[in-house]
């Protein structure tokens, strides 16, 4: 687990110098705090390539810098990187782990490849010269990297099939560079910093910026299973999987079956990522997925997991009574922690780490459960993927029970959603009544934007009136949930709430939940490994009927089922209680002053985004109780911060302890 960053560049007045790269790996050392490395090619001070060239390409390299931030996890004596091969003319710089990489490493050896160390990352070396371009579909695990071909003068950067590894990008005229996180980018000097105005509407609409968009112009994010090829100063991607939800299974006799496949499949996704050279353990929140993956883990060892959960002082946001209850059952050594989240301090860590605005507050008690984790342990398997998979959040649920109302006219919709509407409802963000009343609002839309309006901060209505005209005019030209209706096409033959987990693979899932995890987690120098986002099991999960996962009563009910005998039975009933923080009282006291103190400032409102009158009344709404907008002021708090931060000024090249 690492941090990665380089340039190839044709134009020589690009040149990324020793000291530029080594800025920019600085800046990343929270990925990789035991080892850093540089590799140029051609060497510093030769008069040639540096290799014998095998191509005559049109548009000659000039140069090439490779840079890589270490966490040592397998092999922890060799496999410093950059890595070559024998002759140095392929080199590798990677993030990630690769599971199947003793698998490999015999196949290699067998066709005739030797090897100097004993880790993963030579695995990929060979991988890449003895099937090419191919080569990534061969490597189970989560990665992100970059290969340089001297010989055919091509970079091949790379995304594992999910996006579990981040990976930033700016191709320009003479020079691609890249970067395992953006702030690496902006340690380029001659690189601008312009805000993406289309970006900013995207996060407000989704709290995240969906790949391949990023917040700053010139910037891409490379989106999960794409493989991308620079050649001749032209950059080609290509996406070299996707989840076959068009794929769906309908021959087994059974759902035992089904069971168990998932049983088998599951097992094998968490003994491989039980590879390990350093401590390594579980988060275990009590709730179903961490304790099947905890469950698992301690089927397979012959020592107690090592656990992890973090309490707050609000019950409603405190799981630790169901983690105990879960470590007690499967014999687990579990280790927590109270926590009275302090938002003025972690919020600056918190928008330098993340490097584009994003709104998930539940990033807030990951973090701290990262740093606790990492008191003991260097890798931590997690539960992620459960909910997407397996049918398991509550507006799933609501999918499938608005979904059977639309055989009804759409007037008939439309006029009962006008009178409830003007019923009373809740102040409180997650009562009972509150969520009742948005469901039955929403009969009369269309399934996909009904959908889109239970899960964005500021639907389209909402964004018109809070943003600038000016602003708003952009969202007229593109709207800024296109990534949603597009994922949505993606597999229109399967049933609607199938489809929308599909879309919540391809956006949520990659773009909010694991964007989440791994920055969190590696700003505490922690590795985090993700059995169910395994491909095989995500493939098997992608072929299964809605019945086999779902039904009016039941989420998750194939997890839940195959693996009830690690499962107490209090936790397989349980409501799910979602991972976050009592933003909505802060605002109402120890943030209370921030909101006038930054959103209403001359600074944040002559930026020409947001509309002065429109926040005031957020604030005030929110502030005296009459609605619960925690949500909508986290978004503009964080938006409003990353600009002072990235903007304003150069970012820190450390993580700053106050707010600039």
């Amino acid at each position: 687990m690492c941090g990665i960053a380089g340039a190839v560049w044709w134009q020589p007045s690009l040149a990324i110098c020793r000291q530029t790269l080594q800025r920019m790996t600085d800046s990343i050392r929270h990925r990789g705090p035991d080892a850093d490395g540089h590799y140029f090619w051609p060497p510093p001070g030769s008069s040639g390539s540096g290799a014998a060239t095998q191509t005559s390409p049109t548009v000659s390299v000039s140069g090439v810098a490779l840079g890589h931030r270490r966490l040592s996890i397998i092999d922890v004596a060799g496999s410093a990187q950059p890595l070559g091969n024998e002759d140095n003319s392929v080199q590798i710089t990677f993030n990630g782990e690769i599971y199947n990489y003793c698998e490999l490493r015999t196949e290699l050896i067998n066709a005739g490849h030797k090897f100097r160390t004993e880790g993963d990352t030579e695995v990929i070396v060979h991988l890449y010269e003895q099937h090419g371009l191919d080569f990534v579909r061969h490597l189970r695990g989560m990665f992100a990297l970059a290969i340089w071909d001297a010989n055919r003068q091509r970079l091949v950067i790379a995304r594992d099939r999910v996006g579990k590894k981040p990976l930033c990008y700016r191709m320009e005229e003479g020079r691609l560079s890249f970067a395992s996180e953006l702030k690496a980018l902006l340690q380029i000097s001659d690189v601008p910093r312009r805000l993406n105005r289309h970006a900013v509407l995207q996060f407000l609409t989704l709290q995240y910026v969906p790949h391949p968009h990023c917040i700053l112009e010139g910037f891409q994010k490379l989106p999960p299973a794409t493989i991308g090829v620079l050649e001749n100063g032209t950059l080609s991607l290509q996406t070299y999987w996707s989840a076959p939800y068009d794929q769906p299974d309908l021959s087994r006799g059974t759902v035992d079956d089904w069971r168990e496949e998932l049983d088998a499949t599951l097992s094998e996704a968490v003994r491989l990522r039980l590879r390990s050279d350093v401590p390594l353990g579980a988060f275990l929140s009590g709730g179903i997925d961490s304790t099947v993956i905890c469950g698992l883990m301690q089927t397979q060892l012959d020592r107690p997991v090592q656990t992890f959960s973090i309490g707050f002082p609000v019950a409603a946001f405190d799981e630790r009574a169901f983690a105990r209850q879960a470590s007690l059952h499967l014999g687990t050594q579990h280790h927590e922690a109270v926590v009275t989240p302090d938002a003025l301090s972690i919020l600056p860590q918190l928008i330098w780490h993340y490097d584009e605005p994003f709104g998930d507050s539940s990033a807030i008690p990951t973090m701290y459960l990262a740093r606790m984790t990492r008191e003991h342990v260097t890798v931590a398997l997690t539960g992620d993927a459960g909910d997407e998979l397996f049918c398991g959040y509550e507006r799933y649920r609501a999918v499938k029970l608005t979904g059977m109302t639309d055989f009804v006219p759409q007037w008939a919709r439309r006029l009962a959603s006008s009178v409830i509407s003007r019923l009373p409802t809740s102040v409180e963000h997650r009562s009972f009544r509150r969520r009742l009343k948005r469901l039955l609002e929403s009969l009369a839309q269309e399934p996909e934007r009904r959908y889109l309006n239970w899960i964005t901060i500021f639907n389209s209505s909402r964004l018109e009136w809070l943003v600038t005209p000016e602003l708003w005019a952009l969202a007229q030209h593109e709207d800024p949930a296109n990534c949603i209706f597009d994922a949505y096409r993606s597999f229109p033959n399967r049933d609607f709430v199938t489809r929308t987990t599909a879309t919540d693979l391809q956006t949520y899932l990659p773009c909010d939940i694991l964007t989440k995890v791994d920055i969190a987690s590696m700003a505490a120098s922690l590795e985090c490994r993700c059995p169910m986002l395994d491909h095989y099991v995500v493939e098997l999960a992608a072929r299964m009927p809605i019945e086999v996962k779902q039904t009016l009563k039941q989420s998750k009910k194939v997890l839940s089922e195959t693996f009830s005998r690690l499962i107490p039975k209090d936790i397989q009933t349980r409501k799910k209680m979602g991972f976050g923080v009592p933003i909505d009282h802060w605002f109402r006291a120890e943030l209370k002053p921030l909101l006038h103190d930054i959103l209403l400032s001359p600074r944040c409102l002559q930026r020409g985004l947001l509309k002065e009158d429109s926040v005031r009344q957020l604030i005030d709404e929110h502030v005296s109780s009459r609605c619960d907008h925690a949500y909508r002021l986290w978004n503009l708090l964080c938006l409003e911060l990353w600009q002072r931060m990235y903007l304003d000024s150069p970012p820190p090249i450390a993580a700053p302890t106050v707010l600039l």
